[in-house]
């Protein structure tokens, strides 16, 4: 599942996304994910959380991104949530490429909820949930725009 948050500058989208990686902390029971596109979360998301600036790792345009998110899935099956703080701002602004980039991670999000057998052991809970883009495996994305 992929849910978005979409809003005008300044009309509340990055503290409702920080609202809702400290719940996903709170009720997960395995790890959650926050990724941003430069550091201005650190005091504001719970420290129990991941906390990613893409800048770090010269990320830009959709399929980098999509990259570095497979790769976070592929690296740790305990993630249940990640959560992406403005997503225009990583992938940049070509409209026509945004179905395109949405349907790629719903790929992802099926591909995640098919775990390893080492993996079996997670929670009905987990398996069950999906992207919010704003994570939740099989993958839930969230974000702010």
């Amino acid at each position: 599942m992929i849910k978005l948050i979409i809003g005008n500058k300044g009309s509340g989208k990055t503290k409702k996304l920080i609202d809702q990686v400290n719940v996903c902390v709170e009720n997960s029971d395995g790890n959650v994910v926050c990724i941003e596109k430069e550091p201005k979360l650190t005091y504001d998301v719970s420290s129990k959380a991941r906390l990613l600036e893409t800048e770090t790792y010269l990320i830009n345009g959709h399929k980098a991104f999509y990259g570095f998110l497979a790769g976070i899935c592929a690296g740790n099956y305990d993630v249940t949530d990640i959560l992406v703080d403005a997503t225009f701002k990583i992938v940049g602004r070509e409209y026509e490429k945004l179905p395109q980039f949405f349907e790629m991670l719903s790929q992802l999000s099926e591909a995640s909820a098919e775990a390893p057998p080492a993996a079996e052991s997670h929670s009905v809970k987990q398996k069950a949930a999906g992207w919010h883009l704003v994570r939740r495996l099989p993958l839930k994305i969230q974000r702010a725009l």
